[in-house]
């Protein structure tokens, strides 16, 4: 016959008070106990005289919350003003923080020390501003957004434009000036990518050629550039593609 568990009803270990005994965790005797927070929480009764469990948990967070003091630090363009009861998924606290702008925003403690949040987003408007200023956007096309083309991320063939569905065939597409144009579906990846080759070759290469011949005579006739705008216009009928281009 096993040894009586030792009845600890009523009796506080740490911020853990004990309410009655509850159902054995794996053999071993629980008790359910109340946090000073209010919260319940069954504990194994030799973590609890060991010490091992001393609250819901809410102390080690409390102990993790405030294991560094922010206050009257700056980080970038925010200076810590004071700790937040909000925190993120990870547990990490938010501090209010006053920008040098004037502006307040919440920022999670890691965000400041890692150096991932450094001001209330006006550096990063004021950043896209200055980017945006020395790109060179012409008749609604960016010339190095358009010079620099990458493979899109969501592309599932391999090949920028060529798209593979689920029945096996490619569906091919291109984009300009805000449009896109569809320009079939093949059965063979080659003749899609072939399709999606001779699209860029007339109208993306077709209009950096144009911008270049226009920028030339533009820089060498500064009064004749703000008179005669770059125009490249692309219309499309069935799988052909037309381009109207014009000085």
């Amino acid at each position: 016959m096993g040894s009586r568990a030792e009845d600890l009803t009523g009796q506080k270990f740490g911020h853990l008070t004990v309410l009655y005994r509850t159902d054995n965790h794996y053999g071993r005797t629980c008790w359910q106990c109340r946090c000073d927070c209010g919260k319940e929480k069954a504990v194994i009764a030799r973590d609890l005289k060991a010490g091992k469990v001393k609250s819901c948990g809410c102390l080690s967070f409390q102990n993790r919350r405030i294991r560094i003091d922010l206050t009257g630090q700056k980080f970038g363009r925010l200076t810590a003003i004071e700790p937040l009861e909000k925190r993120d998924r990870k547990g990490s606290v938010y501090w209010r923080c006053r920008c040098e702008c004037g502006n307040e925003v919440a920022a999670t403690e890691d965000a400041l020390v890692q150096g991932t949040t450094l001001s209330c987003g006006c550096l990063k408007r004021e950043n896209q501003k200055e980017i945006a200023g020395r790109l060179h956007r012409i008749d609604g096309t960016c010339i190095e957004i358009l010079e620099k083309r990458k493979y899109r991320r969501d592309n599932t063939s391999g090949f920028r434009g060529v798209f593979k569905m689920k029945n096996g065939k490619y569906r091919v597409s291109i984009g300009f000036k805000g449009k896109r144009f569809y320009l079939g579906t093949y059965d063979d990846f080659e003749d899609a990518v072939e399709a999606r080759q001779l699209a860029e070759d007339k109208i993306h290469n077709g209009f950096l050629s144009a911008y270049y011949e226009w920028k030339q005579r533009a820089d060498q006739e500064p009064e004749w550039g703000p008179k005669h705008p770059l125009v490249f216009e692309v219309e499309k009928s069935g799988r052909d593609i037309e381009v109207k281009s014009g000085l």
